[in-house]
């Protein structure tokens, strides 16, 4: 191995650890951005100083940075085409009947009307945690978006036939246990708080319900787009520039007349949203990190799925979720006691317990983890072994276990498209 070869080793090393601490750093942005909105307190329209509760006109802007997602796929199509000229310009020079036996990359049109249905899904989905957001910290918020394994992995089994392991089955009622967990410590803690335990519990049933639809969203997806050998960002994209439509045709218009408890009887006030950033240059850069975040997770979501594994991406979910926990508590306790965190000694313990079940039930359903490693007494036979055992002219040929990218992660596929939030 020469020197330019391990040089050539060592960058790529370097770029794969940059675009797993972008994707880290961006989904911490994400949710920290999100929660920060919430906890300011701006005066709006015609109306005096209030909290930011605005999660519709927040699903606005996230369809707008997903819709950024385009951009990335016009680069990366101009990519290819400039890759395929300068291959045929070389194969010209060198022999020119070779150069008839290059393909040109075909790409699909830009619109696809069936991404509307995918698109109503994330619609609702988001806007529900967003909701649930108001009432539960980030921390909790982030770690009860882990119950989607569980929702993905039951649709997945009843309308894709897909066959779920025993791990997969012991992971899901781990992560069960975790989500009680971090549930329970949520409506304990907040009862003496801010927030009451009942406007907890709503918040926990809020968010469980958007991972209900997200996790149907995937189904759906894969369903849907299965074949039609669209690109990821081309799906996020689309999938925005749909969103912001609905949202400034349609849902936004209609929450505004709808009676409800925002400023002015409205069930949610998109104008009083728009003073509300106008009037707070924090709140502004509180948005615009937010949105940009949405984009750039997406692009780095893709970009770690492709240059490295699902594993890696899981993996960095949770870490995700402890920069988050850490992050809020640090904004508590140094910079500002209006956002953030605080660490609740009574029932702390209580959500560390339950993010470690969610942790350990997301490494078993991601195959992460093999429980064969931790139960020294017994023997379990790998599914080699079982294998050879049923088809005996397969004893030559027993390699160590490699799992296929399907087996890795049930969702893979969807989760090439969909690595936001």
């Amino acid at each position: 191995m020469t020197l330019s070869h391990d040089i050539k080793m060592a960058a790529l090393s370097c770029l794969q650890i940059l675009l797993m601490i972008g994707m880290l750093v961006t989904g911490s942005i994400n949710t920290l951005s999100k929660k920060a909105q919430n906890d300011c307190k701006v005066k709006g329209y015609k109306s005096d100083e209030h909290s930011f509760d605005h999660p519709w006109f927040q699903t606005w802007i996230m369809f707008i940075g997903e819709s950024l997602c385009l951009l990335g796929l016009c680069i990366h199509r101009r990519r290819e085409l400039q890759a395929y000229r300068k291959l045929v310009t070389e194969n010209e020079s060198l022999m020119v009947q070779t150069a008839t036996d290059i393909t040109p990359p075909v790409h699909a049109r830009i619109l696809q009307p069936i991404i509307l249905v995918p698109t109503l899904c994330d619609l609702v989905g988001t806007s529900l945690a967003g909701i649930g957001l108001l009432y539960v910290d980030a921390s909790v918020w982030q770690m009860l978006r882990g119950s989607i394994i569980i929702f993905a992995g039951i649709l997945s089994k009843i309308f894709l036939k897909r066959k779920l392991k025993w791990s997969h089955w012991l992971g899901m009622m781990l992560v069960m246990v975790g989500l009680v967990l971090v549930g329970c410590s949520s409506v304990f803690k907040n009862q003496n708080h801010k927030t009451n335990g009942g406007k907890a519990l709503i918040g926990i049933l809020l968010i469980l319900g958007s991972q209900i639809v997200s996790a149907s969203q995937m189904v759906i997806e894969e369903t849907f787009l299965k074949g039609r050998c669209l690109h990821p960002l081309h799906v996020v994209g689309l999938e925005g520039s749909f969103g912001v439509v609905l949202m400034s045709l349609v849902v936004l218009p209609a929450m505004y007349f709808i009676p409800g408890s925002d400023v002015q009887d409205k069930y949610e006030n998109s104008v009083d949203a728009l003073y509300q950033i106008s009037n707070s240059p924090r709140l502004l850069l509180f948005c615009l990190f937010y949105l940009s975040s949405i984009a750039f997770y997406n692009y780095f979501g893709l970009a770690v799925t492709r240059s490295l594994t699902a594993v890696h991406r899981t993996l960095i979910d949770a870490c995700r979720t402890i920069m988050v926990w850490g992050l809020d508590m640090l904004i508590y306790y140094a910079l500002d006691k209006n956002f953030g965190e605080p660490f609740d000694k009574t029932y702390g313990l209580l959500q560390i317990d339950g993010f470690l079940f969610l942790l350990i039930g997301t490494g078993l359903y991601n195959q992460l983890l093999d429980l064969r490693n931790f139960v020294p007494c017994c023997v379990f036979p790998s599914e080699e072994l079982q294998n050879v055992s049923h088809d005996p002219g397969r004893h030559s040929n027993i390699q160590d276990v490699s799992f296929s990218e399907e087996e890795v992660s049930d969702d893979e596929n969807t989760r090439l498209l969909k690595g936001k939030r």
